[in-house]
């Protein structure tokens, strides 16, 4: 009998809610492109700064960085980390970790026959490294990569080989600080240019083989001044980081990418919190709009309310018939929203918009990392899940203080209403 009761009170609100279908489908109007919106601010920002964290991963110091304790405070050629394979293989235990390797990075200045510039740069071991956890090595643009550790050439970005004048095969002398703090100097042979078209880097970066630059150094074969983890999810960074830290004790610090990546990390998070400001905005004006609906419907019907009441409608009932009108408008809502979302949410993510022409640029810098103008989107599932459940509560919160009035009618003074 309960069972039939509730039945009965549910198809006694989807009746309701049609009754005056102007005022529904507007409502079913404004949940949906609140939903829409919602979505989509989400997911361009998701998609967004997921693409820029793991770039700026690939270009440098990875979702993790293991190094001396000392350097980031400061960074020099002289506090080094020792032992970096017995690290990779600690590393790569992690089933969130992806790979790890070995750099020695820092600054250093060319010389060539016309010209001097100082400049950034990265030593790698080129058998272990590809443009997976090294996005540069796919920007060249002249020449030839490195191919073996021991390799004695050098890789300069397209502003830096101008400033300085170099052609390919030319010499170029680099010089740095030594383990010792001694001033060093090695020589190379240009095999090739980069062009990324961030400034910062194809003006101020150059690429050495790794065991060539330990020699002059005077380091260990197995030593570097990181080592750079990648993880699957890069919202995973900071566990990482911090059961990597328990393995390998305090000689070795771990920082995640944001800790190495201030103005990055800074630059999200302004972002992103303006976003979530413009989300709850748009929420609370559309939860606005639905309570002023449930409202006035209430107040229109209190003459009926009363003469359910007089027939016998407990307070109750009124007040679960109502909230189940705000439940069925919030299923539709959703629905609708869903039906709103799937086609520009698909096109987004496949194709996306590209404002190559608008910023008449093939690239956007972004805090050093030069980024691609073709915006797509993607929303992580916990995401939408919880834009999903925000919508339905506070649709049915909507109907609750309209719920609660009808609940309070006097039968025998709403009766005489006109």
């Amino acid at each position: 009998m309960k069972g039939m009761k509730s039945n009965s009170l549910l198809a006694m609100a989807w009746r309701n809610l049609w009754r005056n279908r102007r005022r529904t489908i507007l409502t079913l109007s404004s949940i949906a492109f609140g939903v829409f919106l919602a979505i989509l601010f989400t997911a361009m920002q998701d998609q967004n700064w997921a693409d820029t964290i793991d770039l700026a991963a690939r270009l440098g110091g990875g979702h993790v960085t293991l190094q001396h304790p000392e350097y980031l405070e400061t960074p020099t050629l002289t506090r080094t980390v020792q032992n970096t394979e017995e690290l990779v293989q600690k590393a790569v235990e992690d089933r969130q970790i992806i790979r790890a390797v070995p750099r020695v990075v820092g600054q250093v200045m060319l010389s060539t026959a016309d010209e001097s510039q100082g400049a950034s740069f990265v030593a790698i071991e080129p058998e272990r490294e590809d443009t997976s956890t090294f996005s540069i090595l796919e920007a060249l643009v002249e020449g030839e990569l490195l191919e073996t550790t021991d390799d004695k050439g050098i890789i300069l970005g397209i502003g830096l080989a101008k400033t300085l004048g170099a052609s390919m095969g030319g010499r170029v002398v680099y010089t740095l600080t030594d383990i010792n703090g001694e001033i060093v100097s090695g020589l190379a042979r240009l095999s090739g240019v980069i062009r990324t078209g961030s400034p910062g880097i194809d003006r101020g970066l150059c690429i050495l083989s790794m065991g060539t630059v330990q020699k002059v150094l005077g380091y260990q074969n197995d030593e570097a001044t990181q080592v750079v983890v990648f993880v699957s999810d890069q919202r995973k960074s900071e566990q990482v980081a911090l059961r990597l830290q328990a393995k390998v004790g305090n000689k070795v610090a771990s920082h995640p990418w944001f800790e190495i990546q201030t103005e990055l990390a800074g630059l999200i998070a302004m972002k992103v919190g303006g976003a979530r400001f413009m989300e709850i905005l748009i929420a609370v004006l559309v939860a606005a709009g639905i309570f002023n609906t449930f409202f006035v419907s209430v107040m229109e019907r209190l003459r009926e309310f009363g003469i359910l009441i007089a027939i016998g409608f407990s307070p109750g009932r009124l007040f679960s018939l109502v909230m189940l009108e705000s439940f069925w408008m919030a299923v539709l809502g959703l629905v609708a929203a869903a039906l709103v979302t799937a086609g520009p949410y698909y096109y987004l993510s496949t194709q996306g918009i590209d404002w190559s022409s608008l910023l008449g640029a093939e690239t956007l810098e972004v805090a050093g990392i030069a980024m691609p103008t073709t915006m797509r989107v993607g929303i992580f599932l916990e995401h939408a899940i919880t834009i999903i459940v925000f919508a339905l509560l506070a649709t049915l919160a909507s109907g609750i203080y309209p719920a609660w009035r009808a609940g309070r009618v006097e039968p025998v003074e709403t009766i005489r209403l006109v």
